[in-house]
């Protein structure tokens, strides 16, 4: 809402247009993110799968 600029909770679910899709995009650059960023600290070994992933493959 902020980032937005909307006052009210109402005029953001006016403008919010999210599908499933969309949702995917969001969470897969989320997870690609903390991936690299726990990678590069040295915190998860190359082959351990994602929450993400995780949860898709349930």
């Amino acid at each position: 809402m902020v980032r937005a600029g909307q006052s009210s909770e109402r005029a953001a679910m006016i403008y919010q247009h999210s599908n499933l899709d969309r949702q995917r995009d969001v969470a897969d650059g989320i997870d690609a993110r903390v991936q690299a960023e726990r990678e590069k600290a040295g915190d998860v070994p190359d082959d351990q799968a994602s929450g993400t992933q995780r949860a898709r493959d349930v």
